[in-house]
């Protein structure tokens, strides 16, 4: 499918959709607590669904009730057929570790983006702990055989995936001796972790984590069943954002300002580059400014560079974004993707190796490969809705965790018009 974005002034409120890495780490959590739980406001995407697939075939109950899921957790049994995660790369990894709990073989396989992607390490730490799993390459598809997990003292690297700490910390409350989680290389993305744990204590699992975050201590306990409340996503919400601070005035609603997600950090670095931005309980307000070059390290909240690029390139001066390798590793690599889109819109970047500078300009309209990086199609609207005559291509990608996205674009003024639906 194409996106064609005229050019347009945007004005009006949108709603941020649920946060996707709540919405599967709650999922998770609940899918370990014996009982029912009840997650309330899930995001209803392609990663999700993958999720909320994966677990029913290994005994997970999940009702879908109005605006709820019903997770009926704690039992699981040997799947009858392959554990399909589509592209979710959270979904793959945490079930993976969940995996050594099921009783039995299980292979989960995934699509084709996320199968380029590393899985290797994870293996690894699982393996140290006594689990029989392998891969055939080094990612997806992967096999695990169920064991009864004894726990002890395993060791990670830090600044690869976050996504492999939170699959071994979900764990760790079952292993009979405990465990603890040491990292041999300092943590990236530390705001996920904390997500994680603060997710693991809603359901009753307490984490011991050293204040250089380089090693969690976790003893023998259980999940308890709760009621959970998925709270709205930076990430998602980053683009309405931005597109506010180049192109009119929007309105986002359903953000906790309090947040422990990284991507909160949109706000900071708009306001560095002289974003007008006020904001209220519950309704964040962007106003178009006049934005100028910033220099940011993005190592804790790397999904903001295809935001940060977008804004980069009409902006005055020259922007810098550092701490940007594991940007390689994501559905694209989106390093890679942020320059060459931007090339095409006449848009002046230099790559490093873990940096990315962007001289900002008048963006002229293109065609934009989306790489099928929602990410990448989602950041794009927002140089294109200024030019105007952009084609994004492979715009469907945003059902991957906003799939909602253009019709809200439009809902705020935007022109865009979808083709090959």
């Amino acid at each position: 499918m194409r996106a064609l974005i005229s050019k347009s002034s945007l004005k009006g409120r949108a709603e941020a959709p649920s946060s996707k890495s709540y919405t599967l780490r709650g999922l998770m959590c609940a899918a370990l607590a014996s009982g029912r739980s009840e997650i309330s406001r899930p995001l209803i995407s392609d990663d999700t669904e993958a999720a909320r697939e994966v677990l029913s075939k290994v005994g997970v109950g999940i009702q879908q009730d109005a605006g709820s899921w019903l997770v009926s957790g704690g039992h699981f049994h040997q799947p009858d057929s392959d554990l399909f995660c589509r592209d979710s790369a959270g979904t793959l990894r945490f079930m993976t570790a969940i995996c050594s709990l099921i009783p039995g073989r299980c292979r989960l396989t995934a699509g084709p983006s996320l199968s380029k992607r590393p899985v290797k390490p994870l293996l690894q730490a699982l393996q140290r702990l006594g689990v029989n799993c392998f891969s055939p390459g080094d990612a997806a598809a992967v096999i695990v055989e169920g064991v009864h997990l004894k726990g002890g003292t395993v060791e990670l690297p830090g600044d690869i995936s976050s996504q492999f700490i939170s699959a071994i910390l979900f764990i760790s409350p079952l292993a009979e001796d405990g465990m603890t989680i040491r990292l041999t290389t300092p943590l990236k993305s530390i705001p996920y972790i904390l997500m994680t744990l603060a997710c693991m204590q809603s359901f009753g699992a307490k984490v011991g984590l050293a204040p250089d975050m380089t090693r969690f201590a976790v003893e023998r306990q259980t999940y308890k069943p709760c009621s959970y409340r998925v709270e709205g996503d930076w990430s998602s919400a980053s683009y309405l954002l931005a597109l506010g601070a180049v192109a009119g005035e929007t309105e986002v609603v359903n953000l906790n300002p309090e947040s422990r997600q990284g991507d909160r950090e949109i706000l900071n670095l708009l306001r560095k580059m002289g974003a007008s931005i006020n904001v209220g309980q519950d309704l964040i307000t962007v106003k178009k400014s006049n934005l100028k070059a910033v220099k940011a390290d993005l190592s804790d909240c790397i999904d903001l560079l295809p935001t940060m690029a977008a804004l980069a390139a009409v902006a005055d001066g020259v922007s810098e974004f550092t701490g940007i390798n594991r940007a390689r590793l994501k559905e694209s690599d989106r390093v890679a993707a942020v320059k060459e889109g931007l090339e095409r819109m006449n848009i002046e970047v230099n790559e490093g190796t873990d940096k990315l500078t962007i001289k900002g300009a008048r963006p002229k309209g293109a065609i934009i490969d989306s790489k099928g990086d929602h990410r990448i199609a989602m950041a794009f609207s927002i140089p294109g809705i200024l030019a105007g005559e952009t084609i994004i291509e492979g715009a469907e990608c945003v059902s991957k965790t906003y799939p909602r996205f253009w019709d809200t674009l439009k809902s705020l003024g935007g022109d865009v018009n979808l083709h090959g639906e």
